[in-house]
Protein backbone atom coordinates (compact mmCIF):
# COMPACT_ATOMS: atom_id res chain seq x y z
CA UNK A 1 0.00 0.00 0.00
CA UNK A 2 1.17 3.66 -0.57
CA UNK A 3 1.89 5.97 1.50
CA UNK A 4 1.65 10.08 2.09
CA UNK A 5 5.14 11.47 3.30
CA UNK A 6 4.12 11.09 6.27
CA UNK A 7 4.31 7.27 6.60
CA UNK A 8 0.79 6.92 6.55
CA UNK A 9 -1.49 4.63 3.98
CA UNK A 10 -3.68 7.40 2.03
CA UNK A 11 -7.07 7.81 3.35
CA UNK A 12 -9.70 10.05 1.84
CA UNK A 13 -10.82 12.92 3.99
CA UNK A 14 -13.28 12.50 6.97
CA UNK A 15 -12.68 8.26 6.71
CA UNK A 16 -9.21 8.79 8.71
CA UNK A 17 -10.55 5.84 10.90
CA UNK A 18 -12.55 3.74 8.76
CA UNK A 19 -11.58 0.83 7.66
CA UNK A 20 -13.53 1.41 4.47
CA UNK A 21 -11.41 4.61 3.25
CA UNK A 22 -8.55 2.41 3.10
CA UNK A 23 -10.53 -0.13 1.11
CA UNK A 24 -11.27 2.66 -1.21
CA UNK A 25 -8.38 4.01 -1.60
CA UNK A 26 -6.92 0.09 -2.37
CA UNK A 27 -9.65 -0.32 -4.62
CA UNK A 28 -8.88 2.72 -6.36
CA UNK A 29 -5.57 2.02 -6.90
CA UNK A 30 -6.11 -2.05 -7.49
CA UNK A 31 -6.92 -0.84 -11.47
CA UNK A 32 -5.35 1.89 -14.15
CA UNK A 33 -8.46 3.43 -15.24
CA UNK A 34 -9.84 4.00 -11.40
CA UNK A 35 -6.11 5.08 -9.74
CA UNK A 36 -6.39 8.28 -11.96
CA UNK A 37 -9.94 9.20 -9.62
CA UNK A 38 -7.64 9.05 -6.24
CA UNK A 39 -5.73 12.15 -6.70
CA UNK A 40 -9.46 14.39 -7.93
CA UNK A 41 -10.67 12.12 -4.67
CA UNK A 42 -7.84 13.56 -2.62
CA UNK A 43 -8.13 16.78 -3.44
CA UNK A 44 -12.21 17.31 -3.17
CA UNK A 45 -11.64 15.88 0.34
CA UNK A 46 -9.02 17.94 1.33
CA UNK A 47 -11.04 21.00 0.03
CA UNK A 48 -14.02 19.78 1.57
CA UNK A 49 -11.43 20.30 4.75
CA UNK A 50 -10.87 24.10 3.84
CA UNK A 51 -14.78 24.64 3.83
CA UNK A 52 -15.61 22.88 7.02
CA UNK A 53 -12.62 24.52 8.88
CA UNK A 54 -13.81 28.38 7.04
CA UNK A 55 -17.37 27.97 7.03
CA UNK A 56 -19.08 28.44 10.87
CA UNK A 57 -20.11 24.73 12.36
CA UNK A 58 -23.72 25.05 11.69
CA UNK A 59 -22.74 24.79 7.52
CA UNK A 60 -21.42 21.20 8.67
CA UNK A 61 -24.06 19.54 6.51
CA UNK A 62 -22.61 21.59 3.45
CA UNK A 63 -20.09 19.36 1.07
CA UNK A 64 -18.23 19.84 -1.81
CA UNK A 65 -19.82 18.25 -4.99
CA UNK A 66 -17.59 19.48 -7.59
CA UNK A 67 -14.06 21.84 -7.83
CA UNK A 68 -13.43 22.65 -12.03
CA UNK A 69 -12.06 25.83 -13.67
CA UNK A 70 -12.37 27.71 -10.28
CA UNK A 71 -16.02 26.92 -9.76
CA UNK A 72 -16.68 25.01 -6.16
CA UNK A 73 -20.14 23.66 -6.35
CA UNK A 74 -21.57 22.94 -2.93
CA UNK A 75 -24.40 20.75 -1.75
CA UNK A 76 -26.85 21.64 0.97
CA UNK A 77 -29.33 20.01 3.08
CA UNK A 78 -32.27 22.42 2.29
CA UNK A 79 -33.14 26.08 0.81
CA UNK A 80 -32.66 27.41 4.56
CA UNK A 81 -29.54 26.63 4.70
CA UNK A 82 -28.54 27.61 1.18
CA UNK A 83 -30.04 31.14 2.10
CA UNK A 84 -27.68 31.66 4.97
CA UNK A 85 -24.90 30.00 3.18
CA UNK A 86 -25.58 32.99 0.52
CA UNK A 87 -24.47 35.32 3.22
CA UNK A 88 -21.58 33.67 4.36
CA UNK A 89 -20.17 33.03 0.26
CA UNK A 90 -17.81 36.35 0.36
CA UNK A 91 -16.21 35.26 3.80
CA UNK A 92 -15.62 31.53 2.70
CA UNK A 93 -14.06 32.53 -0.96
CA UNK A 94 -11.73 34.56 1.09
CA UNK A 95 -11.03 32.41 3.09
CA UNK A 96 -10.09 29.35 0.57
CA UNK A 97 -8.15 31.91 -1.72
CA UNK A 98 -6.31 32.58 1.27
CA UNK A 99 -5.72 28.56 2.33
CA UNK A 100 -4.54 28.58 -1.58
CA UNK A 101 -7.73 27.79 -3.47
CA UNK A 102 -8.77 29.46 -6.47
CA UNK A 103 -12.32 30.13 -6.33
CA UNK A 104 -13.70 32.41 -8.65
CA UNK A 105 -17.32 31.46 -8.37
CA UNK A 106 -19.49 29.79 -6.06
CA UNK A 107 -22.46 27.42 -6.69
CA UNK A 108 -24.85 26.01 -4.13
CA UNK A 109 -27.24 23.10 -4.98
CA UNK A 110 -29.86 21.84 -2.33
CA UNK A 111 -29.97 18.11 -2.19
CA UNK A 112 -33.84 16.53 -2.72
CA UNK A 113 -34.47 13.71 -0.45
CA UNK A 114 -33.38 12.07 2.92
CA UNK A 115 -31.09 14.88 3.65
CA UNK A 116 -33.30 16.12 6.49
CA UNK A 117 -34.38 13.32 9.06
CA UNK A 118 -37.97 12.92 9.09
CA UNK A 119 -39.05 12.84 12.63
CA UNK A 120 -41.06 9.82 13.82
CA UNK A 121 -44.62 10.45 14.74
CA UNK A 122 -45.56 8.05 17.62
CA UNK A 123 -48.13 5.49 16.92
CA UNK A 124 -52.00 6.53 19.23
CA UNK A 125 -51.57 3.19 20.92
CA UNK A 126 -48.18 4.12 22.40
CA UNK A 127 -49.57 7.12 24.31
CA UNK A 128 -49.51 6.63 27.88
CA UNK A 129 -52.17 9.03 30.03
CA UNK A 130 -51.54 9.30 33.44
CA UNK A 131 -54.61 8.20 36.11
CA UNK A 132 -55.27 12.25 36.16
CA UNK A 133 -55.40 12.74 32.99
CA UNK A 134 -58.20 9.50 32.35
CA UNK A 135 -59.87 10.88 35.33
CA UNK A 136 -60.43 14.43 33.90
CA UNK A 137 -61.68 13.27 30.76
CA UNK A 138 -64.10 10.73 32.43
CA UNK A 139 -65.59 13.80 34.19
CA UNK A 140 -65.41 15.89 31.14
CA UNK A 141 -67.81 12.83 30.10
CA UNK A 142 -70.39 12.79 32.57
CA UNK A 143 -70.25 16.79 32.99
CA UNK A 144 -71.50 17.75 28.91
CA UNK A 145 -75.16 17.79 28.22
CA UNK A 146 -76.87 15.02 26.48
CA UNK A 147 -77.98 17.11 23.35
CA UNK A 148 -77.76 15.80 20.09
CA UNK A 149 -75.00 18.04 19.11
CA UNK A 150 -72.95 16.91 21.74
CA UNK A 151 -73.70 12.91 21.68
CA UNK A 152 -70.57 11.85 19.80
CA UNK A 153 -68.40 13.90 20.95
CA UNK A 154 -69.54 12.12 24.83
CA UNK A 155 -69.36 8.70 23.24
CA UNK A 156 -65.94 9.51 22.03
CA UNK A 157 -64.30 11.00 25.42
CA UNK A 158 -66.23 7.87 27.00
CA UNK A 159 -64.68 5.53 25.16
CA UNK A 160 -61.17 7.07 25.05
CA UNK A 161 -61.66 7.44 29.04
CA UNK A 162 -62.82 3.36 29.27
CA UNK A 163 -59.54 2.44 27.18
CA UNK A 164 -57.02 4.02 28.79
CA UNK A 165 -58.50 2.68 32.48
CA UNK A 166 -57.94 -0.62 31.05
CA UNK A 167 -54.50 -0.35 29.73
CA UNK A 168 -53.32 1.68 32.74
Amino acid sequence: MQSSSNGRPYTIYGTRDRRTAFDATDFLRSNDRLAGLLPSAMRIGKLQRDVRLVLPPMYGGCDVLSFQDGALTLSVPSSAVAAKLKQQLPKLQAGLQKKGWQVDTLRIKIRMGGAVPVREQPKPSSLQLPPTAVQAFEELGESLSDSPQNAQLVAAIKRLAERRKRQG
